[in-house]
């Protein structure tokens, strides 16, 4: 499957060392719009490419999403744009998609930056967005509003509909959500899970922690550690699981240093 992206070559004089290429993956529900600001930073440096994941966005959509299909979704989007070598950057189930092309052909990746997540099964976080989200889909929704009138008793937290409203367009009269719903919500039992890997990953890794967030719990650093052995951690203060959205500078500051 060929991936909806968008590349941006870096701003680098030509006669400086060549540019090292940055894959930068949203999470559930996003796009690659959800980043765009770290790519933009990125630039100055670094060739990037923000991906629409597999029924996100305006990638093709498909009734099977596991990590490794995800995973060999970036893999089938390097060799399509002759990328060899390559470093990554996911939040939460793009930070999964990450980690598992880090384990499945690690000769290709040089380091991961995984934000707010870790390589483990979790319960279900998403079933009022999930109802709400079909509440949506079920109605002819005409302004964006409407919309979040029709989200707000299933969604409490403004931010969360207003990053849920961002997959909204509008065709003919009515608007439509851009992410393939029915496909996630078949499919939700698998993103939450995480595959088993042989391998490991020996070269660089960051996973990066909103202080407020439960997804990155202390029990989960044996996880972690077992797979990314090399792995350094970072916490964010005053963030949620949102943390680069909540806390854009310094989120694009940790990443921009490792990176380096």
């Amino acid at each position: 499957m060929l991936l909806n992206y968008q590349q941006k070559k870096s701003t680098l004089p030509e006669s400086k060392q060549p540019a090292e290429n940055i894959f930068i993956i949203h999470g559930l529900f996003g796009s690659l719009s959800n980043l765009s600001g770290l790519a933009s930073e990125l630039q100055e440096l670094y060739h990037t490419i923000s991906v629409d994941l597999r029924n996100h966005g305006n990638s093709p959509h498909d009734n099977s999403m596991t990590y490794i299909e995800m995973a060999n979704d970036i893999f089938s989007l390097a060799d399509h744009l002759n990328i060899e070598h390559f470093s990554i950057v996911g939040h939460s189930m793009g930070g999964k998609v990450a980690m598992a092309c880090a384990l499945l052909n690690p000769q290709r990746v040089n380091k991961i930056i995984v934000a707010d997540i870790a390589p483990v099964v979790y319960t279900d976080k998403h079933n009022d967005v999930f109802i709400g989200l079909n509440a949506l889909a079920n109605e002819p929704i005409q302004t964006r509003k409407t919309a979040e009138l029709t989200l707000s008793p299933y969604i409490t937290i403004p931010e969360t509909r207003q990053f849920l409203l961002k997959s909204l367009r509008k065709k003919g009269e009515n608007f439509h959500l851009l992410f393939n719903l029915p496909a996630l919500s078949a499919n939700y039992a698998t993103i939450r899970s995480w595959p088993e890997f042989d391998d490991i990953f020996n070269k660089e890794a960051l996973f990066i922690k909103g202080a407020d967030s439960d997804y990155i719990l202390p029990e989960y650093q044996a996880n972690i550690l077992h797979y990314f052995p090399n792995a350094k951690a970072k916490m964010i203060k005053d963030t949620g699981h949102w943390l680069h959205a909540e806390k854009p500078k310094t989120f694009n500051r940790l990443v921009k240093e490792f990176l380096k």
